[in-house]
């Protein structure tokens, strides 16, 4: 085959997947020769229609007149070169950054965990595990050791050892070492800082072992049991007889308890009352006095597996078991009610809430889900990314430094400064100078003391370095990865600068153009009116002096309120007189009262200060023209309207619009 033949075949594939893509989201209309694909379109149609996107003929033809329009405006402000507005651009830059923070975070930590979390609640794991001790942010003595305990501990797994045998001779959990590590059945959520062992839990496979996992409590090699459907959340009270117990808190006997739960059922049975037995008989000073009631049960709950299993088996709310035998002591338990399954959408912000409380009561915040899953997620962009690090120049650059480094008078070094410490694929690099500004600011490095060794306080803050530096580069990416993300930064650019365009070539217009209000008012004529109006006085009596209440209104009747302000003596008789003008329809008072001079309301009390008042219709005023100063809001209104509307005749002569027609028809569905 010939070279030109090659190339003549790669051109018609090449052309033919152009086609292939075009077809796919092909021009709905261009301005000014500037394209605006189907995709582009559909997206905003969608978002801003929510449920009533319906793409029907009427709906697609009136939203892309809208977004013509739009385009037209957004064409304009890129005329006038606002998009190279400083200001601007620092907005829109302040918006990229809290969306990327959006999409780094909510999406790909917080939202994972969210789904993942649901899908785990829906299944109960029966457990086993062997456990060594050790606190979060021990000496690094102490974790070795631990760490040493459990990988010797796993390999003798390995060798065939029995796990309950292991957990018996090795674990340090006093709770479960004796039953051979059993712990028994767990659902998702764990308590906080034991997401590790969660996670172990749900993805080792029925009568398997994982690998050892840290956790705040320590290092755990997870034995999975068993798994169930979970059993949910119910609500339940219940009536408690307790084992007498000696002095050194033994059972001493069960008969005496056994006898009571007997007698109180059999009262139940007789047709008792639940609540009523609960408050005077049982035993269980935290319950008796709400009738038993105790909060949600789940399979969490640090309670015997008898008294779940006894709750879990009742099929119907109001049923209580008969009695049935505990550590503690013999119960009934009644179902109140039980949670039903919820569906994800109306779970996730349950699970969200819960997730984020739990993350920050978190001591450790190396244990929490988020830091977890976070750190997933920088391992996945270095993957990604093809991360590469400089481990000679990380060297050279911890061997550069000396004491001062742990102390307020270190200097950065000017030298080797371009000495490049990592990059990813896409020719983004980071070298020992701007490592160096950033351990400069770092509070790690700030609260370290003379004991602490340089290398590990490095090693610390590059970590935390070369994470952020891996969120930055993913945000170089985003416009790739998520097109949605795109679409909102273009959507929001766009708004920008159609809000500046608008504003300086409308807004403020029409505000600050008095020539132009002055001529629109003019031009008017009645549009801006008053309708029938009154002059009211209003007489406004305190609480105080309510006694004249009479006298003042006889007064008022047969007299003008200057009048009757001189004759009242308003200083006596703490009297306020008001003139107002009111139009009609506008106040409920006058409403109730015949519309002609001489009307008056009746007494009505502030409910603030408890003064009383009343009006007097003294004129009435024919309908009449405002003033531009009386009208001048709604001349304003009205003047942008008419600019807007000019300024868009003026665009489309302006700029060319081309709408593909046969593209349009394409969207529509009825």
């Amino acid at each position: 085959m010939t070279k030109r033949l090659i190339l003549g075949l790669l051109a018609v594939i090449c052309l033919q997947m152009s086609l292939f893509a075009q077809n796919n989201d092909p021009v709905l209309f261009t301005v000014a020769d500037n394209p605006v694909k189907l995709s582009e379109f559909n997206y905003i149609y969608s978002k801003t229609n929510g449920d009533k996107a319906n793409f029907s003929r009427a709906s697609l033809e009136e939203y892309l007149d809208l977004y013509v329009k739009f385009k037209l405006k957004v064409q304009r402000a890129k005329e006038m070169q606002l998009d190279t507005v400083p200001a601007l651009k620092r907005e829109l830059a302040g918006y990229r950054q809290q969306l990327a923070n959006s999409y780094l975070v909510d999406k790909e930590v917080t939202e994972r965990l969210v789904k993942e979390a649901y899908e785990r609640t829906m299944k109960d794991i029966d457990l086993s595990h062997i456990m060594v001790a050790v606190k979060p942010n021990s000496p690094k003595s102490d974790e070795a050791a631990a760490m040493k305990k459990i990988n010797e501990v796993y390999a003798q797994l390995q060798k065939g050892i029995s796990f309950e045998q292991a957990a018996k001779d090795f674990s340090e959990d006093p709770y479960s070492k004796e039953r051979g590590g059993r712990l028994g059945y767990f659902t998702a959520l764990f308590r906080r800082g034991f997401y590790e062992m969660e996670t172990a839990a749900y993805t080792t496979k029925i009568g398997q072992y994982s690998k050892p996992v840290r956790t705040a409590a320590g290092y755990h090699i997870i034995k999975v049991n068993n798994e169930r459907p979970a059993r949910g959340e119910l609500t339940v009270a219940h009536i408690l007889a307790r084992h007498p117990k000696g002095k050194d808190g033994k059972v001493t006997s069960t008969t005496e308890s056994k006898a009571k739960i007997d007698a109180i059922y059999k009262i139940l049975t007789a047709g008792g009352n639940f609540e009523e037995q609960a408050k005077t008989q049982s035993e269980d000073k935290a319950t008796k006095s709400k009738g038993g009631l105790i909060g949600p049960l789940t399979t969490n709950s640090p309670v015997d597996e008898s008294f779940k299993d006894a709750a879990f088996a009742l099929k119907n709310n109001g049923e209580y078991t008969k009695p049935f035998e505990s550590s503690v002591g013999w119960h009934i338990v009644k179902r109140i009610s039980k949670k039903d399954k919820e569906e994800y959408d109306i779970a996730k912000r349950r699970l969200q809430t819960k997730i984020l409380e739990n993350d920050k009561k978190q001591k450790s915040s190396s244990f929490s889900r988020q830091a977890i899953a976070k750190s997933a997620m920088v391992n996945r962009i270095k993957k990604d990314g093809q991360f590469k690090a400089n481990s000679a120049n990380m060297t050279a650059f911890v061997n550069s430094l000396d004491s001062s480094f742990v102390t307020p008078k270190w200097k950065v070094p000017t030298t080797g400064r371009d000495k490049v410490l990592f990059e990813f694929s896409n020719g983004l690099k980071f070298n020992a100078g701007d490592f160096a500004d950033y351990a400069r600011r770092s509070s790690t490095r700030m609260r370290a003391n003379k004991r602490t060794e340089i290398k590990d306080l490095v090693d610390q803050i590059y970590a935390s370095y070369v994470e952020q530096s891996c969120l930055k580069y993913e945000e170089s990416q985003l416009e790739v990865k998520y097109p949605e993300f795109k679409s909102l930064m273009r959507e929001y650019e766009e708004g920008i600068l159609l809000f500046e365009a608008t504003k300086l070539l409308v807004w403020d217009k029409a505000s600050q153009d008095t020539v132009g209000l002055k001529a629109f008012h003019k031009k008017n004529p009645g549009k801006y009116k008053w309708g029938e109006r009154a002059e009211v006085t209003v007489y406004t009596l305190k609480a105080d002096d309510l006694a004249s209440k009479a006298a003042i209104k006889k007064q008022a009747k047969s007299t003008n309120s200057n009048t009757a302000l001189k004759e009242m003596d308003a200083k006596e008789r703490k009297v306020a007189i008001q003139s107002k003008t009111i139009e009609k329809g506008k106040d409920e008072r006058l409403a109730k009262v015949d519309w002609k001079e001489g009307a008056m309301t009746e007494w009505e009390v502030n409910p603030r200060n408890k003064a009383e008042s009343f009006m007097r219709i003294e004129k009435i005023l024919a309908p009449a023209d405002k003033t531009l100063k009386e009208a001048r809001g709604y001349v304003i209104a009205d003047y942008q309207d008419d600019l807007e509307k000019a300024w868009l005749k003026e665009l489309r002569e302006s700029y060319k619009v081309d709408i593909k027609n046969k593209v349009f028809e394409s969207m529509i569905k009825k």
